[in-house]
């Protein structure tokens, strides 16, 4: 008798996000097991329980996912989930805190495909923006950016010390480029996008960050993306559905709307936690994995 697909769902936070419970059964899991307030310390016990109960055959049916808001501590207890695992008892692994990893790689994914279709530019020949940087999915978006070669600034609206101390951290982490800025007012967002050829908008939810009159002095601007979904967009006059819609007051710039993001986001991380119950060997997913998804996909 096959046995039931498990999937253990871990997570730093009071509570597990019901979007990720939703997609994981909508992936083929059959049973779903959350913990909450999980510590770092704790992953490698968890993991040990799960591993050995089920037989060789049985760990291909049990996988781990783990949640949170911050990446750097969900690619700790990536990496102590891998480290705790005893061939053959070995189960797949996918993080994805907040959605962070699969946004961020369907955000970047769907510009650079813009960027290459519209302007015949590839990554590394950008300079890139990421306003909201300093939340998880910027700090995801900047990094895979910034992987790919874009010259890539973490823009925060508060702090230039913030988003600073989070480019080198990340930067450490992941051997990528970032460097950081502050844009409080509309005189430093004019400032900051004179010369971007991209703009990644990951502010919070129903906060325009850049209007049409800052957009006006964006004359550089190639590709734009937002991924706000709630009233009134990040960045004005992209539309949810856009992409690659010419932006009104960039002429020169196309659009990537919040739905037309979401859409790949959603194929993305409902093709990772499938595959999950169809590899014959543990996979450990993060947002690379999310990233070469998305550019297949697109």
């Amino acid at each position: 008798m096959e046995k039931r697909s498990i999937l253990h769902m871990l997570d730093p936070m009071p509570n597990n996000s019901p979007f990720d419970v939703n997609m994981a059964l909508d992936a083929g899991f059959d049973v779903l097991i959350p913990y909450s307030n999980v510590k770092l310390d704790g992953v490698h016990g968890l993991t040990q329980d799960a591993i050995f109960s089920r037989g060789p055959n049985g760990v291909k049916r049990t996988g781990l996912f783990i949640g949170g808001r911050d990446i750097g501590l969900a690619i700790d207890m990536l990496s102590a989930a891998e480290q705790a695992m005893v061939p053959p008892f070995e189960i797949s692994v996918f993080a994805d805190p907040s959605g962070a990893f699969t946004t961020a790689a369907a955000l970047v994914g769907c510009v650079e495909k813009e960027l290459k279709t519209k302007h015949n530019l590839d990554l590394k020949d950008a300079k890139a923006l990421v306003f909201g940087g300093t939340g998880p999915v910027g700090i995801a978006t900047g990094v895979i950016a910034s992987l790919e070669g874009a010259e890539t600034v973490l823009v925060d609206h508060l702090s230039a010390e913030t988003a600073n101390d989070l480019a080198k951290e990340y930067n450490r982490r992941f051997k990528s480029n970032l460097k950081g800025a502050c844009a409080s007012s509309d005189e430093q967002k004019v400032e900051l996008i004179a010369d971007a050829d991209i703009i990644f908008c990951t502010a919070k939810a129903g906060i325009q960050v850049i209007s049409s009159k800052i957009l006006s002095h964006a004359k550089a601007l190639k590709v734009a993306g937002d991924v706000n979904a709630v009233p009134p967009a990040g960045i004005e006059g992209i539309k949810l559905n856009d992409f690659g819609k010419p932006m009104e007051h960039a002429p020169n710039a196309s659009g990537v709307g919040a739905l037309a993001v979401g859409n790949v986001k959603y194929q993305l991380q409902h093709l990772l936690l499938a595959s999950m119950l169809t590899t014959d060997k543990p996979l450990f997913l993060d947002f690379r994995n999310a990233f070469a998804k998305a550019r297949e996909i697109l």
